[in-house]
């Protein structure tokens, strides 16, 4: 049996793969799915965050996962989170799952990615800084209709009630990465045809810039974890 650690994207929490978590439990496995420390945090608490920081603590569950396989999969912004963890742990992680998430290559950040990418009004209306300048939250009048226009309106209604504040910092940070470590490690990145946030034509320059990960396609938006939870937990166990 595997362990999942289950590392969630911007301004959500491990609450959002509750419905994952289930499927993969139910098939006998352990699954780990934390809130990031600082997430939804003070002013102070927003400013502590470091992505290096974030990576320690997702690396640390990894080496401490009673069974093996370890599998260590990030949803969005989550990616640049199991990349680092996987530089500082290769031996602990036996595969990384990028689900619509940042795959990003050694050097660059998620602030230089966003430069690269078009523009994507209707996500960039949604997010407002938080009053100290440290952190960004989510205010606009429809998130769901970005991130889960596919899922069950009750399920994405009352994940959109659920969102903090997120912290700044992390998406300025370029990744350190090498290819003796991080590199060792296999990949599997599940695109999301229908992704409003990170678009498929995104997920897929990211696989052109780190190429060598297996890639499985859904039909589903940024939270396949609630418009797409069987198939999406199908690619998981077949990893397992």
């Amino acid at each position: 049996m595997a362990t999942f650690v289950l590392i969630h994207g911007s301004w959500h929490g491990g609450w959002c793969f509750d419905g994952l978590r289930h499927r993969l439990e139910a098939a006998g496995h352990d699954v780990i799915a934390p809130d990031l420390p600082g997430m939804g945090g003070d002013e102070a608490a927003l400013d502590a965050v470091t992505l290096d920081g974030w990576a320690e603590f997702a690396a640390g569950l990894c080496r401490s996962a009673d069974q093996r396989p370890v599998i260590l999969a990030g949803h969005s912004r989550g990616g640049l989170v199991i990349s680092q963890a996987a530089e500082k742990a290769p031996e602990a992680i036996d595969a990384l799952v990028y689900i619509c998430a940042m795959m990003l290559p050694d050097g660059m950040s998620r602030a230089q990615f966003k430069q690269l990418e078009g523009p994507n009004p209707a996500f960039d209306a949604l997010i407002s800084p938080t009053p100290g300048g440290h952190g960004t939250r989510i205010t606009g009048a429809d998130p769901a209709a970005v991130f889960a226009q596919l899922a069950p309106p009750e399920l994405a209604s009352a994940a959109m009630a659920r969102l903090v504040d997120e912290p700044h910092r992390p998406r300025s940070m370029p990744l350190h990465l090498t290819p003796e470590r991080y590199g060792r490690v296999p990949r599997v990145y599940v695109e999301c045809t229908d992704d409003r946030t990170i678009p498929l034509a995104s997920q897929r320059r990211m696989q052109h810039l780190v190429p060598g990960a297996r890639v499985e396609t859904l039909w589903a938006d940024h939270s396949p974890f609630l418009s797409r939870p069987e198939a999406l937990a199908a690619i998981l166990l077949a990893l397992a």
